[in-house]
């Protein structure tokens, strides 16, 4: 099967009451990992990459991988770039083959957020792909955009319903709680406002911050509208403790095979768990 764009993908989960995970990855085996978990659990899959790993490995070396991964599995995978602000970087990425890129120019004014908005949105519907925006500002750290907790804004329903009916965007990431990172206390998650951003939006919604969230919070989340849910620095810790855990036993171990398949194995693991519990598993057959 094709990379597929994520659109239909999320219009699906949303209109079933679900949500699809989407993994961020950092190494080819990272995303044979999060792959060969959507295979076993039949669910629809959104691989992720950050900026800093574009730039580390190189759009074309990911969307390759990507594309071998899809060719090779019966369930449908998109590809997305996560929180990108450079316009330059988001064409790069959509030449070489993602199916889906976040505009995240959160951290502008209104305006200048629905103007850089609008010109990926026309970048990408020509070639058929979905973009994703955020829409007030999520706390903590992703890749190397921090957002002090004190100055993370929850975003309005009137202006989500605003940003959406002007950007033509296809997915909405709004501020209602979550962060990026791992949580010290229990999120403090605003369901109400998830709700209401869901009345005045038709778009599928994103839950960013997933690492950590407890599970009956995910669950409330998703009923509510959330329709994608983003995880990452839970499974970049899981994976290098798994690797971590082997040098441990064996300080001298020099054959990265060795320490790569425990860490394969801990990944899929824990994305499979991600799956099941934003109801995505099973789901590969909707499409």
């Amino acid at each position: 099967m094709s990379l597929v764009s994520s659109t239909s993908l999320l219009q699906e989960a949303r209109a079933k009451h679900y949500a699809i995970g989407a993994f961020n990855v950092h190494t080819l085996e990272m995303l044979q990992a999060v792959v060969e978990a959507a295979e076993e659990a039949q669910s629809p899959l959104i691989i992720q990459s950050t900026v800093g790993t574009v730039k580390h490995l190189g759009a074309d070396y990911i969307a390759a991988a990507a594309r071998v991964a899809a060719d090779r599995t019966s369930v449908p995978i998109a590809l997305h770039l996560d929180h990108c602000n450079e316009f330059s970087v988001i064409i790069s990425c959509i030449r070489a083959g993602y199916t889906s890129v976040m505009i995240d120019a959160s951290h502008s004014p209104f305006e200048e957020n629905v103007a850089m908005t609008q010109k990926v949105v026309e970048a990408a519907n020509a070639v058929g792909i979905n973009v994703e925006a955020e829409l007030g500002k999520v706390g903590g750290v992703e890749d190397d955009i921090v957002v002090d907790e004190r100055d993370a804004l929850l975003a309005d329903p009137k202006e989500c319903a605003e940003f959406v009916e002007r950007t033509g965007v296809h997915t909405l990431a709004p501020a209602i709680g979550t962060a990026h990172g791992i949580y010290k206390g229990t999120p403090n998650i605003d369901f109400d406002r998830i709700g209401r951003i869901a009345e005045a939006v038709d778009v599928p919604l994103v839950l960013h911050g997933g690492s950590g969230i407890p599970e009956e919070q995910v669950k409330r989340a998703v009923s509510l509208g959330m329709a994608k849910m983003n995880v990452a620095t839970e499974l970049r810790i899981l994976f290098s403790d798994a690797i971590k855990h082997v040098f441990a036993e064996n300080p001298d171990e020099n054959d990265p095979r060795k320490y790569m398949v425990p860490a394969k194995k801990a990944l899929k693991a824990a994305v499979i768990e991600k799956m099941q519990l934003c109801g995505c598993a099973g789901r590969a057959g909707d499409f």
